[in-house]
C-alpha cells in the first residue's frame, strides 16, 4: 500500500477486513456467549463502515486504495454472516431456525451474492475502460438493511440459547420479546432481498449509457465507495 494511503479511514477498513474471518467462525458457534461476542464484533465492524467513509470525506482522505478496499470489506462482512447463517439454519436444531423462515433457502444466498458478483464484475470491466463507479444510494440502503438483519439474527441466536438454557422460554416476557425480535429478523431479511433486486435494477438503469457505449463514458466519482 502506498505511503499516502496509510491513513485512519483505510486503517479502519483493513481492521474490518481482518475481523471478518473471526466473525465467520464465531457465528458458527452454539454457545450463547460466543454468539454474543460475534454480535458485538459484527456491530463494531458494521459501524466502522459508516465511520471510515465519514472520516475520509470530512478530512479529504479519499484514496484510490480506500475505494478498492471498502467494497471488498463490505462483501467480506456480508459473507462472514450470510454463509454461516445458511449453514447454521440447516442444522437439525430448532434453536438454529431463522424466525418465520426456518432454514435459509439457497435462493436467498443466490440473490444476495449473485447481485454482488454481478456488480463487482461490472465495476471491474468499467475500471478497465477508465470509469470508476461508486455505490449509489439504493445500494447503501440495501447494505444497511442487510447489516440490520445480520446483527438482529446474531443477537437472536445468542438470546434464544440463553433463554433456553435459563428456562426463560416459558415466560410471557420472553414470548413477547420473541415475537418482536423474530419479526425484526424476518422482515429485515425480506426487505434486504427486495432492496437487493431493486438496487441492482437501479444500478443497471443509471449506468445504461456506459453499457451502450461499451464503457467509454466517464463516470468518475470523487467519493469513497460505500
Amino acid at each position: 500500500m502506498p505511503r499516502e494511503s496509510w491513513n485512519v479511514p483505510n486503517a479502519i477498513t483493513v481492521v474490518r477486513i481482518l475481523s471478518c474471518p473471526l466473525i465467520f467462525v464465531l457465528a458458527l458457534s452454539t454457545s450463547a456467549g460466543t454468539l454474543l461476542v460475534a454480535f458485538l464484533l459484527f456491530t463494531a465492524a458494521a459501524v466502522s463502515d459508516l465511520w471510515d467513509g465519514y472520516l475520509a470525506r470530512k478530512h479529504g482522505l479519499v484514496t484510490t486504495v480506500g475505494k478498492l478496499l471498502d467494497p471488498i470489506a463490505d462483501k467480506l462482512l456480508l459473507a462472514s454472516t450470510f454463509i454461516p447463517f445458511y449453514i447454521v439454519s440447516h442444522r437439525p436444531d430448532p434453536l438454529s431456525d431463522i424466525p418465520f423462515w426456518g432454514a435459509m433457502p439457497l435462493w436467498v444466498l443466490m440473490v444476495i451474492f449473485g447481485r454482488e458478483v454481478a456488480v463487482t464484475l461490472f465495476r471491474s470491466w468499467a475500471a478497465r475502460k477508465g470509469s470508476v463507479i461508486s455505490a449509489g444510494q439504493s445500494g447503501k440502503i440495501k447494505a444497511f438493511t442487510q447489516n440490520i438483519f445480520s446483527g438482529a439474527l446474531l443477537l437472536w441466536y445468542a438470546l434464544v440459547r440463553m433463554a433456553h438454557e435459563s428456562g426463560w422460554t416459558a415466560t410471557t416476557l420472553w414470548d413477547g420479546w420473541a415475537i418482536f425480535h423474530g419479526s425484526v429478523v424476518a422482515l429485515s431479511l425480506l426487505v434486504a432481498l427486495v432492496l437487493t433486486v431493486y438496487s441492482m435494477g437501479v444500478y443497471g438503469w443509471q449506468n445504461r449509457a456506459l453499457f451502450a457505449s461499451g464503457g467509454e463514458v466517464d463516470r468518475s466519482a470523487g467519493g469513497r465507495e460505500g
